[in-house]
Order: C-alpha cells, then structure tokens, then sequence
C-alpha cells in the first residue's frame, strides 16, 4: 500500500525501518478503505514518522508506552511548528492536528486505547452503588439507550455533589436534593426535567432498598407537573416542505443524500434514528416496499415505497453512497465512511429549515415527523390509523394533532377576519 503513495523505494524503506512502520503501514490502508484524500496521507505519515521517532527517544519500547505520550508529542510538534503570536486557536488546531493522527493509528493496532475518540460516560457512584447499572440492565431490563439516560442524568447529579463538596451518599439531604434539581432546571426542557427527577428517583429508592441510604429519600423529589395536550406540535406548511425540499442541491453527493432523508422523513414521519438505522435489506425493489424495523413502539411497519422516494434513494445509491461492506443506506460523505447517526440527519433537516428561513422551534427532524402527521390529520385520518403509520406507541401521542384545525387557522391569519 505505502508503494501506492510514495513513488521512492528509499521513502517506502524509511517509513517501513520505523519502530511504528507496520502499524503506520496499517493506518495508510485504513485510509484508503475510509476515502481519505491523498493529501491527507502525504501530510500524515511523515508526521507519523517523527512521532516513533520521539516516542523511541523517550524510552518507549510498546505501543501502550507510545500511546501514553501522544499528549506529550502533540505539544512538542506544537513547540516546532506554532508561529510566533499564534492565537489560541490556532495553537490548538495545530497541536490537534498531531494528536490525531497518532490516536487513529494507535486506535487501529491497539483496541483497548481510546484516545481522541468519544470516551464513554464513565458510570458514576460505583464506590457506593456498584450494582446499579447491572440492576438496570437485568432486572429492570433496560436497553443501553436508556442506561445512557441514567448515565448522564447521574453524572450531572455526581458532578453537582462534587460541587458542593459532598463525598459520600450518605451525605444526601431533601436539601441538597432540592438544590440539584432548582440548579439544573434552567438548563432543561420540561420533559427533560421531568427525566431528571425520574432518574433521580429510581436511584435513591435502589439505594435505600440496598440499604446505602438509611430513608426513602425519593419521596422528596417532585415530579414537575405536566398537561396533557400542552404543546402545539412542531408542523409547517406543506408549502413550506415545497421550498424546503427546493433548498437542496442535487448535483452534490450531499444533496441528493440529504433530499432522500428529508423524504424519509416527511413522507412516512420517521424518527431520525429510524432512519438512521435503514439498510439495504429493508427496501424490496421487486415489490416497492420499504421496511422500518425495531421502532421506538416495538414493532415494524411495512410502508408503500412511494416513486419520489424511491427514486431519491436511487440516485444516492448509484451516485452518492460509498462502496462498501456495510449494510446501511446512508453514510458521511467525508472520511471516514461511517454510517449516519441520528443526531446527524437531525442536524441536516434542521439546517434546511434554517436555510430555507422556515422558524420552528426545535428545527429538526421531528419538525418534519410533526409535519406528515398533521398533514394526515388534515386529510381526517383517523387518530388510530395515524398512530399506527407513525409508529405512536400511544394513542395519547396522536391526540394533540387533532387539538389544532393549523389550515383553517392559517387561512384565518392570512385573511381580513370576514369568515369569522
């Protein structure tokens, strides 16, 4: 692979004599196979290349003693190459230009090292509360989504402790409980409070029945009050789904990936991990069916592959989606070729939204979910009929579509008040 790039054989010799020759080696394939640009290996390897070089200089003699020095190397290529009066931020982007490259390559040739990629939330209160994560998992049977929620509410909870200088659990007052939650609101939306509270619930009542907690403090967390039916539901105009869709540039890979998502998304109303989740088996070309497997209400649903959205997933699928293994519709159009996440394709509806000067609330691609639900609400659907193509798990959850006639209103808005 080296010879593909470096036309001398005494450069290929010198980077392959490197103590780190075949893991740099190992890393210039990756790079190939993840669509990297060729400038990319020309910049990196010879950075590469001074970082076993300083590594060796510094005593290391395995790669989990090179991996302990990338900080280290990345402020030394920081010294050598920072211009003088260098912004922070410049000075930083430099430093992780080093620091990157070094943590790819280490990611690849040493699985336990994690530097530079997303660190998992470490699980928090195991001193005191070493079987709470495993009770969630096995006898409350939640899946890793929801043990993430737990993770995260609770590491805000360890954190504030920490704050106030509270060390043990045994510490907890209504007080300080009382403090957390009034300190945290501002932060969060009303259901996100209301996630708070019930996270914090659950782990004070398993530290009481475990026996950590000498009362039942969860009887002073207060669940904030919710009203059924509160919110209006997120929706545009279809007209406004028109100049939406019109925003996109079709020529560009990105566009014609992001105008079959926009699709998915205001055709059927599918969640954005929904669509995130597609892959190439849930489409049935032969009969125009598109499957959306393992949905939030624990079901599937088999949909009619309507032609405009077969169609745009075509053309991605022809002129846009990467060669590949893996089984998924849609992927970064940069390096490295991963599959979309959801909070990707949220973003993506939420910045032709922006683009197109549609305000909403919230833009993103539940605005496009609320948007086809209203719309068969419009054309009086039944709630049951509707809730079943969206995948509601609830028939609560289609109701607040049928508390609002948003046509009738909008024409009322847009008139002079006569048909009053």
């Amino acid at each position: 692979m080296l010879e593909r790039y470096f036309l001398k054989p005494k450069t290929v010799d010198r980077i392959r004599g490197n103590w780190l020759g075949s893991a740099i080696e190992r890393y210039v394939e990756w790079l190939d196979q993840e669509g990297y640009a060729v400038r990319n290996v020309y910049r990196r390897v010879p950075m590469l290349c001074h970082f076993g070089q300083f590594a060796q200089e510094h005593g290391a003699q395995t790669l989990a003693q090179a991996a302990a020095l990338v900080d280290d190397f990345a402020r030394h290529w920081l010294s050598e190459h920072a211009k003088a009066g260098a912004s922070k931020e410049a000075r930083g982007k430099i430093e992780e230009e080093a620091r990157n490259p070094a943590n790819q390559m280490l990611r690849l040739v040493l699985p336990e090292h994690h530097g530079g990629g997303r660190h998992p939330q470490p699980e928090p209160f195991l001193a005191e509360a070493p079987g709470f994560f495993a009770y969630l998992r096995e006898e409350r049977g939640l899946k890793e989504t929801s043990v993430r929620h737990y993770r995260y509410y609770l590491n805000r909870f360890a954190a504030f402790l920490a704050r106030q200088e509270v060390t043990s659990l045994k510490q907890l007052s209504i007080a300080i409980l009382a403090a957390f939650v009034v300190d945290s609101a501002p932060e969060l939306s009303p259901s996100s409070r209301r996630g708070l509270c019930a996270v914090l619930k659950v782990f004070l009542r398993y530290c009481q029945r475990e026996q950590i907690l000498a009362h039942d403090l969860s009887q002073a967390v207060e669940m904030p009050q919710a009203y059924r039916l509160a919110e209006l539901p997120r929706s545009i105009s279809w007209d406004d789904v028109r100049r939406m869709l019109a925003m996109v540039d079709r020529r560009t890979v990105r566009g014609r990936r992001d105008y079959a998502i926009l699709l998915l998304l205001v055709t059927y109303g599918l969640r954005a991990h929904e669509v995130a989740s597609l892959t190439l088996d849930d489409i049935d070309w032969q009969r125009d069916r598109l499957q959306v497997p393992e949905r939030k209400a624990g079901h599937w649903t088999a949909y009619p592959l309507a032609s405009v959205v077969g169609t745009a997933i075509l053309e991605y699928l022809q002129h846009g989606r990467p060669q590949t293994a893996d089984r998924h519709l849609f992927f970064r159009t940069l390096a490295p070729r991963l599959p979309l996440r959801s909070s990707a394709i949220s973003q993506s509806a939420g910045f032709y939204l922006r683009q197109t000067g549609i305000t909403v609330r919230r833009a993103g691609a539940h605005t496009l979910r609320h948007t086809c639900v209203q719309r068969l609400v419009d054309a009086e659907f039944s709630l049951k009929a509707i809730g079943d193509y969206v995948g509601h798990r609830s028939p609560s959850s289609t109701e607040i579509y049928a508390k609002v006639a948003t046509e009738a209103l909008r024409e009322v808005a847009l008139g002079d008040g006569e048909a009053l």
